[in-house]
């Protein structure tokens, strides 16, 4: 068997994710990496920058908004992903849709509990409908513009817990909106802010994309997606992928021998290469990376010994959300952050010779001045990260 070491890990990483070569494109660069999370919608251009560093924001914008080239959808482990609009059938059919059930049935249980409606289902089909048409008649409208002409999207929900004790509450507008995505039948289209807003205009998809996501075969969509993962990502494990799919174990295992994949050695564990993928890289030139909350680097891999070492519980939350890291040939070695006058403050975690961190203070100079007068809060805070901003 095959033995994959850390520091090949590594070289494959700095290889595949964007670092040694730049692409050329926001398209590109989306492609690379599979897709970007777009939970918190700063992270989509951060990372595209530390990979094109001469990119503008205006230019990502054009991507996304103009020409539409990536798209903003829902896609792995229920989160929300920028994709190659090329792509976004695949991540929609092979994750999104496996979805809907679960959400509609929940959507009718919480209408339900709320007192709404004694049909939960039937209330949200309804509502859904008359929030479709009306956004059909606008093109394009946000949340509250929506609220005008399907007054039921005003009211709330309560969002309770397995024992049935009381979460909180949310709109109905909220959850309408996300239930459409989720059935591919709506996008959420240019924000009514900067960059790094996630108030959201939304329009139809087919008017958004010019058709209707093509719905393609469940498992060959699968078989896609994790061949694409694995020659981005790989070697992974079995834990590695089911996590980032959001897949059960089942799933995985099934699509990994459909597609013929290698079973290799990993540090004493066993992970997976994509059989066309199996000839060890060249290790690559020395580089530093400054990478934004939940980059897809980051956020590749469950089992990340290999990147973080000690660092987890530094760079990371409670709930495995990714703070911004600074990387080092192809490890994760500390962490940075945007204060309130602009700065960027880091922290390294280990020595890394005077001459790297002279490009890595170069390269925190340099993204001071990419972002400007925009203040980036990370929607989830790292230690780190708070702590230089404290």
């Amino acid at each position: 068997m095959r033995s994959v070491s850390g520091s090949e890990r590594s070289a494959r990483l700095a290889r595949r994710h964007g670092f040694i070569s730049p692409p050329t494109s926001p398209v590109d660069a989306a492609r690379a990496m599979v897709g970007l999370h777009s939970s918190d919608p700063a992270t989509v251009f951060l990372s595209i920058h530390a990979r094109i560093p001469d990119i503008t924001a205006a230019d990502i914008e054009t991507a996304l908004y103009v020409d539409r080239s990536l798209v903003r959808i829902l896609g792995m482990r229920r989160t929300m992903w920028v994709t190659p609009t090329d792509f976004a059938s695949v991540v929609d059919s092979s994750s999104t849709q496996d979805l809907v059930e679960p959400q509609q049935r929940r959507q009718a249980q919480m209408i339900e509990s709320s007192g709404l409606s004694g049909n939960g289902a039937a209330w949200a089909k309804r509502v859904g409908e008359e929030t479709l048409a009306a956004l059909r008649r606008r093109g394009e409208a946000t949340a509250r513009e929506l609220t005008e002409d399907v007054p039921e999207l005003g009211e709330t929900i309560t969002v309770r817990r397995k024992d049935g004790s009381v979460m909180g509450t949310v709109g109905v507008s909220t959850r309408v909106l996300f239930l459409l995505a989720t059935e591919g039948r709506v996008i959420r289209a240019r924000p009514l802010g900067s960059w790094i807003s996630s108030q959201y205009r939304w329009t139809p998809t087919e008017s958004w994309l010019g058709a209707p996501l093509d719905r393609l075969d469940h498992d060959n969509a699968r078989q896609q997606l994790l061949e694409t993962w694995l020659m981005t990502f790989g070697p992974g494990t079995v834990t590695d992928m089911k996590w980032w799919t959001g897949w059960t174990v089942t799933a995985v295992r099934e699509t990994l021998e459909r597609m013929g994949a290698v079973e290799v050695e990993l540090n004493g564990d066993s992970g997976y290469l994509h059989p066309a993928d199996l000839d060890p890289l060249d290790f690559p030139d020395p580089w530093v990376a400054l990478l934004p909350s939940l980059d897809s680097t980051t956020m590749g891999w469950k089992q990340r010994d290999w990147y973080l070492g000690e660092w987890a519980d530094q760079l990371f939350d409670r709930n495995g959300n990714a703070g911004p890291t600074i990387w080092v040939d192809g490890r994760a070695v500390g962490g940075w952050a945007q204060r309130k006058t602009g700065a960027i403050a880091y922290e390294l975690f280990e020595d890394v010779g005077s001459e790297t961190t002279g490009s890595i203070e170069s390269r925190a100079n340099e993204l001071e001045s990419w972002i400007g007068d925009i203040r980036v809060t990370s929607r989830f805070r790292s230690p780190n990260d708070k702590k230089l901003t404290s």
